[in-house]
């Protein structure tokens, strides 16, 4: 074998993992992820002789409430999934039905990348809050979804105790942190969408109403699925470790044939 034909081959087999090393160093920063918002508590360690701050996010508490089917649904049956959260009313004569036509969009914009294996939307939950649950029945949440084609197996819309929906908001999502003029303890309106991660930690708010906002929840949601622990060991560097023994088996096969192959030295002439 040529010393080109030797290198070409060390090339095609080296190569995968030597571009995966790069990549993961030059794109290590390269993407920003959704902020984590509220710290319950900063723990400080020490790790090989260094100070290492860990930070234990707030996570929503549970609630239980109905959704428009008349069944009884919790936050806690909503782990492990990203939820996109808003509040409204039905006879809202102002935002709402804007709110809502918003959220239908990116219930059918995930069935899309759904249908073009983009994204598994089971892992992604629509939530929409009434906060008139006095007027806002199951059976007037239902004549609502139908009207605007909701699809009750991603989105809920939950009615039930006007304090347990109230104390989650302003308590646990804090919306009254972060939209100050429209939201109060008495009646919550506002345009925020709320989203949550996989553990029930507040990940972003973004207006409903403003379609740059509405994109940029979009994105984040498909970086939040892609999102790993950080002693998760990355999906592509398990799989090349899953196949080691087969580059040692080709190295060695490699270093057998251009030993084999070698051709003899010549003897010098006298």
């Amino acid at each position: 074998m040529s010393q080109k034909a030797l290198l070409a081959l060390c090339i095609a087999i080296f190569l995968p993992v030597i571009s995966y090393f790069i990549v993961k160093g030059v794109s290590r920063d390269a993407i920003h992820m959704p902020p984590h918002y509220y710290a319950d508590e900063v723990i400080d360690t020490v790790k090989n002789g260094k100070r290492v701050s860990d930070t234990i996010w707030h996570q929503v508490g549970n609630i239980t409430l109905q959704n428009q089917l008349g069944e009884k649904v919790s936050m806690h049956d909503l782990h492990g999934k990203i939820v996109v959260a808003d509040y409204f009313f039905t006879h809202c004569p102002s935002i709402c039905p804007y709110l809502t036509r918003n959220m239908k969009g990116l219930q059918d914009a995930l069935k899309m990348k759904d249908v073009t294996k983009r994204i598994d939307t089971s892992f992604v939950q629509f939530v929409s809050f009434t906060v008139d649950p006095e007027r806002d029945s199951v059976a007037q949440i239902k004549k609502y979804a139908d009207a605007f084609g909701v699809n009750s197996d991603v989105w809920w819309m939950l009615t039930g105790p006007k304090k347990t929906i109230y104390d989650f908001a302003l308590n646990e999502v804090k919306l009254g942190l972060q939209d100050g003029e429209g939201v109060d303890s008495n009646f919550i309106h506002t345009e925020k969408f709320v989203v949550l991660d996989k553990k029930g930690v507040v990940r972003g708010y973004y207006n409903g109403l403003d379609t740059a906002s509405l994109s940029r929840l979009a994105e984040d949601i498909t970086l939040l699925m892609l999102e790993k622990e950080k002693n998760e060991a990355s999906p592509v560097l398990a799989q090349l470790k899953s196949i080691w023994p087969i580059y040692i088996a080709v190295i060695v096969a490699v270093v057998l044939f251009v030993w084999i192959t070698r051709k003899p030295a010549k003897e010098p002439k006298f």
